[in-house]
């Protein structure tokens, strides 16, 4: 089964609605930008991080427009210093490789180890895009079902202003 087909099955066993759009791979927002991607509804960056021991791992999840303020983020979580995570990292723990970053990832993430923090611009949305597992397309989904993928899959969220 391929990435994006274990993403489908998820949404599907859990009710939620969704739309799918397929396009060349992208692994920039700019690239979705060209695309005309980011016209359909409210994409998301999402930023893999890691504390300084290795011990905690972020998905951090905002408007594609907004900037990450790595050190305003470490202060409000309560975290030593942040660093993007490696790539090794970022397979080990939700399964994707650069440019598939996606909170859909924590499916893959059997421990539930991953803490996915949300900007709290996003709650309430209803179309947001995200990869799903795979950067050949585009998932459409509201913010309360996607909320609703990572609750189900045991992660912590938490809520920050970004």
């Amino acid at each position: 089964m391929s990435a994006q087909e274990k993403v489908f099955e998820k949404l599907n066993e859990l009710n939620i609605k969704y739309e799918v759009m397929n396009h060349p791979a992208v692994f920039t927002i700019e690239e979705m930008d060209a695309l005309n991607i980011t016209e359909q509804g409210d994409v998301c960056k999402n930023l893999f991080l890691r504390d300084e021991k290795g011990k905690r791992h972020f998905l951090v999840v905002l408007d594609k427009d907004k900037k990450a303020d790595l050190k305003d983020i470490q202060k409000q979580l309560g975290s030593t210093r942040l660093s993007f995570a490696s790539a090794e990292r970022l397979d080990k723990y939700l399964k994707l490789q650069k440019g598939e970053v996606t909170p859909l990832g924590v499916i893959n993430d059997e421990e539930g180890s991953v803490e996915v923090v949300f900007d709290n611009d996003l709650i309430g949305k209803t179309k947001l895009g995200v990869h799903p597992n795979d950067n050949t397309a585009t998932v459409w989904i509201s913010f309360e079902d996607l909320k609703k993928v990572i609750d189900h899959n045991g992660n912590k969220i938490k809520y920050l202003n970004i």
